[in-house]
């Protein structure tokens, strides 16, 4: 009998290559759509620009679901190598990074008052670049959701820009940062990061493409899924310290989440690390 997180990883796969399957046909209907407006075009002259404006409207949807069948593709591909023994567990936002040419992307989503909720990342250096976002309250995707644009910062102007974070996220071995806004028509509710993106990737369809099935479709869409087949992290670690250590020191919970973020940032850790320390009651701080 196969263990139970075998049952579990191949009921992943099918459903990422169900969602693939869904999202292709989707696009397929939207470039049928998209062409019979092109010819509606030639019958009907007079409305021409209404029907080139659908037949672009439902081109520009088609290109969202077929990026959104490739995530969803490449993350059965990549889950069903691991079940093999190839390779590690994987992360949705692998796939996401890697669609835009670029080894660390991430996922930051915020309330309206940009404090951030919870995270996705590719790898490593992109979970420790959004520990330090979190930690000092400034950085690429705080300000893209703020300012609802896209925000793109290199070398020096990294520093000028974030006088905290920049230096910090240089010292990484980070040397450009691009995030863009995650928007519906009812606000803002994160942005995407993308570390040391690739020449050309700003105001280039394949970002607007995966930035759109992420918004609009693995997100939000009906065939949503907002924690990213788990890699979704809601700081949950985190807060549950942060009310320990309010108990310990007797003091606010902002005031303890505070004193972790100053601990992270001082030791060059994660709130995470620090955050399982003072649940395993290690009286550090």
């Amino acid at each position: 009998m196969e263990p139970q997180w075998y049952d579990d990883a191949l009921g992943v796969v099918s459903t990422a290559r169900g969602r693939a399957a869904r999202a292709l046909e989707r696009a397929e209907r939207a470039t049928a759509s998209a062409e019979r407006r092109e010819r509606q075009r030639v019958s009907d002259p007079d409305s021409d620009e209404f029907h080139a404006q659908a037949a672009e409207m439902h081109r520009r949807s088609a290109a969202c679901h077929r990026s959104s069948a490739a995530l969803h593709a490449a993350f059965a591909d990549r889950t069903a190598a691991w079940v093999r023994g190839k390779g590690s567990r994987p992360r949705f936002m692998t796939g996401v990074a890697e669609a835009l040419g670029t080894g660390s992307a991430a996922i930051a989503l915020v309330d309206s008052a940009q404090n951030q909720l919870a995270i996705a990342v590719s790898d490593e250096p992109a979970l420790n670049a959004q520990d330090l976002e979190y930690v000092l309250g400034e950085g690429p995707c705080r300000d893209a959701a703020y300012e609802r644009r896209p925000v793109h910062s290199a070398g020096e102007q990294m520093g000028r820009r974030w006088p905290g974070y920049g230096p910090a996220l240089t010292s990484m071995g980070i040397s450009s940062v691009l995030a863009v806004p995650l928007e519906t028509r009812a606000g803002c509710f994160g942005a995407l990061a993308v570390f040391d993106p690739r020449a050309g990737l700003v105001g280039s369809a394949d970002l607007d493409e995966v930035t759109a099935a992420l918004t609009r479709i693995v997100l939000l869409g009906p065939d949503a899924d907002p924690e990213l087949y788990g890699g979704t992290d809601h700081r949950d670690t985190v807060q549950q310290a942060a009310g320990a250590l309010s108990v310990r020191l007797a003091c606010g919970v902002d005031d303890a989440l505070a004193l972790i973020k100053a601990r992270a940032f001082t030791d060059e850790t994660t709130t995470e690390a620090v955050a399982r320390r003072i649940l395993d009651e290690d009286p550090y701080l």
